[in-house]
């Protein structure tokens, strides 16, 4: 896998938010800045909501002489917006992706995941893949580029150097005993969610039925932090869609939810022995 595009998404959003920080500094508003520079009015707001495929280096110059920045900075702030320029791969998939969650999953440092009833895409075999992704109402070339992205997706927890991501993901019972496929699929599925947690950097927790009802959280929810002071943000799903979640009070409030949910599921060491034993009884 090519990680040419790795902090390409990261690097646009901080971009959008120092610009935006710095014609702040300046006092002008965001239409004034557009009728100096002859752009049509919301150019600047789009730029400043992050709602820009790939930024333009000669749109990125013009506001850093408008806003007089000087240097040193102008030169950190063009490497960010070249970085932010990477063409990475899930652009491809328009159709499968409609936001930037495959890029902030690409560049996170931390990935929390709970899912109540599906098993997390980053854990999913390429059979569970089929069988979930058969079950959509969505046409066939959908479901065959779907099935390409999830495994274009977990090559990330394959990396060979320091980008690769810590995973922390909640899963419940339910999840691990819906009959999908062969006996021979979903032992193989759950062989394969013990052999991840014994991995270095993935911690898996499962939420038994004998513990009691689920704490923390009932709905899907993936929260992605990342290196330095970049704030974190969360994707809730849907059955359509997965929701984009930035303000760090709610953000903040889904990893306090989190931290109940791990909590309250069994640690790491029971949950691998609960797979290896379940993967037994499957075969």
């Amino acid at each position: 896998m090519s990680d040419d595009a790795y902090g390409a998404t990261v690097a646009k959003r901080r971009l959008s938010r120092r610009l935006a920080e710095l014609r702040g500094a300046t006092g002008y508003t965001a239409n004034h800045v557009c009728d100096i520079l002859n752009w049509g009015r919301g150019k600047v707001g789009r730029f400043e909501a992050n709602q820009w495929k790939r930024p333009e280096m000669s749109d990125i110059r013009d506001l850093l002489r408008i806003y007089g920045v000087e240097d040193g900075e102008r030169d950190e702030l063009e490497d960010l917006a070249m970085q932010a320029r990477a063409r990475p791969w899930w652009r491809d998939y328009p159709e499968v992706f409609e936001n930037e969650f495959p890029g902030f999953e690409n560049d996170a440092a931390k990935i929390n995941v709970f899912m109540p009833l599906l098993l997390p895409g980053l854990l999913q075999t390429a059979d569970y893949v089929e069988a979930i992704t058969l079950a959509s109402p969505r046409p066939p070339t959908w479901r065959e580029r779907a099935i390409l992205t999830r495994k274009r997706r977990q090559e990330i927890l394959d990396r060979q150097d320091s980008t690769v991501p810590e995973l922390v993901a909640v899963v419940t019972e339910a999840s691990l005993l819906y009959r999908w496929g062969t006996q021979a699929d979903r032992r193989e599925q759950v062989a394969h969610l013990a052999e991840m947690s014994r991995r270095p950097g993935v911690e898996l927790r499962i939420q038994r039925f004998e513990d009691g009802p689920p704490q923390g959280l009932f709905s899907p929810i993936n929260i992605l932090h990342f290196d330095g002071d970049e704030p974190s943000i969360a994707f809730t799903e849907t059955d359509t869609a997965l929701q984009e979640v930035s303000d760090n009070d709610q953000v903040s409030t889904y990893v306090q939810s989190f931290e109940r949910a791990a909590k309250a599921a069994r640690d790491p060491a029971e949950t691998t022995a609960f797979l290896e034993q379940l993967a037994e009884q499957l075969e």
